[in-house]
């Protein structure tokens, strides 16, 4: 099976850049999830291999249900070390930009990372990436970040060197992009490297475990309170909705994380085609959080870019409003009713 997605020039490129490098910077996108993390820390370990130092930087926190990834503990938030990495991006010869395709998604961390002098590369599988890199790896119909760096590994030739550290989150990742493989992985590659990955020792069962059951109690408590108080559904559209106030995440004692996967849970009703959810943000106001996800071909991602600031793929995607959880339940709604593909 060829699982190649670079010329051999673009191979050149890649291992060039990276050869001349000592000072290497890899950062992913704000409000971390498994394949923003997983594809960091796993390019981070394969660079290890090579004798190379990087260092991993998030723009802030990532959720409790990843802490337990090898390599979590070096990672620097930006949110934190301002100053630090501010300095390192400044001083650095390499930046490996991972699953994301504007600065704008690193947040306050876009100026020091634009303004950076380094060589830059970019690793994503979102749609139209609009950054400055010297070298592009762009591949939208993929899975996740986390498949891409597999990939490019596996065409350098440089499989037999990834260690068990680099295997377990680029596995996570891919999972936790497909929702457990349940959506944007039917290509018979993705299995073809599930397969390749078990043979580094990996335990794919534990790594589910410790991402999808791994929740505190108030999660499941905030899970059962959106099902049975937040729950809108428009069964003429095939198609559900929920909202989360900020007094909801406080009466449920939220942290980073907890909502994951909440979206989901709605496309389990017979008939469902699409789910949203809405999320008020808990410190900014006029801020609203919006995930959607979808089933079969129905294009979520033109939904989002077309009523929420946002895109994505084609079953999963996301945005932001700036107004009112009220406002914004609105604008869901006229979503719906209107929307055409």
């Amino acid at each position: 099976m060829n699982i190649n997605i670079l010329t051999d020039f673009e191979v050149e490129q890649f291992c060039r850049i990276v050869d001349a490098s000592d000072k290497i910077v890899i950062c992913c996108h704000q409000n971390p999830d498994g394949d923003a993390l997983g594809s960091s820390l796993g390019m981070a370990e394969y660079l290890r291999t090579m004798g190379k130092e990087p260092l991993v930087v998030v723009p802030d926190a990532f959720p409790d249900f990843l802490q337990w990834m090898p390599g979590t503990e070096r990672v620097v938030r930006y949110d934190k070390y301002k100053e630090r990495v501010d300095a390192v991006l400044a001083e650095a010869d390499l930046v490996m930009c991972l699953d994301f395709n504007t600065p704008g998604r690193t947040d306050k961390m876009a100026d020091a990372l634009v303004a950076s002098p380094a060589s830059k590369i970019l690793i994503d599988h979102h749609l139209d990436p609009d950054i400055d890199v010297e070298m592009k790896i762009s591949q939208p119909e993929a899975s996740s970040t986390c498949e891409l760096v597999f990939r490019l590994i596996w065409q350098i030739g440089d499989f037999e060197s990834v260690t068990r550290k680099c295997a377990v989150p680029l596995y996570c990742g891919m999972m936790t992009d497909t929702g457990g493989f349940t959506y944007n992985s039917t290509r018979p590659e993705i299995f073809f490297i599930i397969s390749q990955l078990l043979t580094k020792g990996i335990n794919k069962d534990k790594i589910y475990r410790n991402v999808y059951n791994n929740y505190s109690e108030w999660r499941m408590r905030l899970m059962g309170h959106v099902l049975y108080n937040r729950l809108v559904v428009m069964p003429e559209q095939h198609a559900s909705y929920f909202i989360l106030t900020r007094r909801d995440l406080k009466k449920f004692h939220y942290v980073k994380g907890d909502a994951e996967g909440l979206v989901n849970m709605p496309l389990q009703i017979k008939g469902m085609r699409l789910s949203i959810s809405l999320r008020e943000d808990t410190e900014r106001d006029n801020l609203v959080w919006v995930s959607l996800r979808s089933v079969d071909d129905f294009p979520c991602n033109r939904m989002a870019e077309r009523y929420f600031n946002g895109g994505g793929h084609l079953n999963a995607s996301g945005g932001r409003l700036t107004c009112t959880i009220e406002e914004a339940e609105k604008r869901v709604r006229e979503a719906i009713c209107n929307f055409r593909p």
